[in-house]
Formats: C-alpha cells, sequence, structure tokens
C-alpha cells in the first residue's frame, strides 16, 4: 500500500462553483497510482464541496440560490466583522461538505457520467483556496 498527498490552489470569483474534475483527475495521473481511495479536504470554514449535476448549469444556479434563501445575509447574527457575507459562508459549509472520499480505479475517479466535483466558494469576494488530496492505494 502507498500513499502520495498533494495540493491544489484555486482562485474563486466570488460566491459560486468551480469544478475540479480536471485539476484532481490530472494529479492522481501524475501520482503513478492504480487503485485506491481519494480524499479531498477543503482547508476553509467559507468555501466547501459539492458533488452535482456538471452539465446544466440551471442545477447549480438552483442550488445557490435555494442556499441563499435559507441563509440569508440581511438577517441578524452575532459574528459580523468580516462583512455581512461571512457569517452565512459558515453556515453553507455546515450544510454542505469539506471532505470527500471518492475511490480511485484505473486511474480514473469512480463518478457517475453528470458527476461534477466542485468547490464552493460561499464568499462574494475572490478567494485563494487550497484543498488538501490524499490517495491511498496502489
Amino acid at each position: 500500500m502507498k500513499q502520495q498527498t498533494g495540493f491544489l490552489q484555486i482562485q474563486t470569483h466570488g460566491q459560486g462553483l468551480t469544478m475540479l474534475n480536471m485539476e484532481i483527475s490530472n494529479w492522481i495521473l501524475k501520482t503513478g497510482m492504480v487503485t485506491g481511495l481519494l480524499t479531498l479536504w477543503c482547508k476553509h470554514t467559507s468555501a466547501s464541496f459539492i458533488v452535482q449535476e456538471n452539465v446544466d448549469p440551471d442545477v447549480r444556479q438552483d442550488i445557490l440560490t435555494y442556499l441563499d434563501d435559507l441563509v440569508p445575509e440581511n438577517r441578524y447574527y452575532q459574528h459580523s466583522s468580516e462583512g455581512a457575507d461571512d457569517m452565512p459562508a459558515h453556515i453553507k459549509t455546515v450544510l454542505t461538505q469539506t471532505s470527500l472520499s471518492i475511490p480511485v480505479v484505473n486511474r480514473q475517479m469512480v463518478m457517475g457520467m453528470w458527476q461534477g466535483i466542485y468547490l464552493f466558494e460561499h464568499r462574494k469576494h475572490p478567494h485563494l483556496r487550497e484543498i488538501a488530496m490524499h490517495l491511498l492505494g496502489e
């Protein structure tokens, strides 16, 4: 059994979704590993992951709209010193995922045809985000 670790630096454009499949797949190929379990870890408290539809952008827009309605900025939050979008971003992170585990077979992530791995930026302004990757296998 072997293991590899790596990091992705992702520049977001503000609130929204950034698909990561290509960057992650390229890293898996560079490891030389054929099979294993990939763990992704988002090193932030105002960004997260979702696995979601990768073709129709309306699905992703509906998710953004739903979460904005569920966790509005215009309500009172005790934690407000970092801007109106900060506490809602923390709550959205709680409602989504900060880690993912994905099987790897034949040097490829085992994903459904319509599945994309997205970094979900919950803040309004661009941020440089870091993702830790760990592949355990052979």
